[in-house]
């Protein structure tokens, strides 16, 4: 799809708000595990890697997500563990720990919150953005349904004056071409921030893959033990 469509409907979503986010989700029916697959995100399985890679404002971005071979406990739910880390320039910028938890009979993921340092000069100076479920007014929200619908809206993050994410379905057939591959009927999303309305950010997720491009960059590797916990080449890649 071409980047000025797509930028009408980032546009277009930023406008329009005559239908409200969903902001409350009945987990009765779930049974939450730390362990599973959702079609259009990280599988949380331990040890699976998604690297990507991009320019942004004139800086080389790189991010490397890895799901981690433990689990935490947030607001009663036990839930996987994914790092992400974040390098600019070559320099590390930002260590983050979310948690999710995946519903066993939908397949939706469901964001607990997550734990960040920012680095400056190998140095932590900060920790902006961290909340978890079930603290100071925070609640869960959710991060990818089992079964994306076209013109979905909800919150992602619902962390008041930390986060607010929240995300809006805007194709379901999208085309969108990376140093990983060529992925069609692409999940299209923008998501938008209450917290810092200007904040605007559209995704592109492959089915059977999970997020492919995010902006300015876009995935370049995925698979899993292709790196160590610590952002590392892992030694030897295993196969399924």
């Amino acid at each position: 799809m071409k980047h000025s469509i797509i930028a009408i409907l980032a546009l277009l979503a930023v406008a329009t708000s005559a239908f409200a986010y969903q902001d409350s989700f009945n987990l009765e029916n779930c049974n939450l595990r730390s362990r599973g697959v959702n079609d259009y995100f990280i599988p949380l399985r331990p040890g699976y890697n998604m690297l990507y890679e991009g320019e942004d404002d004139g800086e080389e971005v790189t991010l490397l997500i890895t799901v981690l071979n433990r689990t935490k406990l947030v607001d009663g739910v036990r839930c996987a563990i994914v790092k992400e880390m974040e390098w600019i320039d070559g320099e590390l910028f930002e260590i983050s720990w979310n948690y999710f938890a995946i519903c066993r009979r939908t397949k939706a993921i469901f964001y607990f919150g997550e734990d960040v340092d920012f680095f400056e000069d190998g140095e932590v100076i900060g920790h902006s953005g961290a909340w978890l479920s079930g603290e100071d007014g925070a609640f869960f929200g959710l991060n990818m349904p089992g079964f994306p619908i076209l013109g979905a809206r909800y919150f992602q993050e619902i962390a008041p004056g930390v986060a607010l994410d929240r995300a809006e379905h805007v194709s379901l057939t999208a085309e969108v071409e990376t140093e990983a591959g060529e992925f069609e009927n692409c999940l299209s999303v923008v998501e938008t921030n209450a917290v810092e309305p200007g904040d605007v950010a559209v995704k592109f997720y492959a089915p059977g893959v999970g997020m492919v491009k995010d902006g300015a960059i876009e995935l370049v590797e995925y698979g899993r033990y292709l790196y160590t916990e610590d952002g590392e080449p892992a030694e030897e890649v295993v196969e399924d």
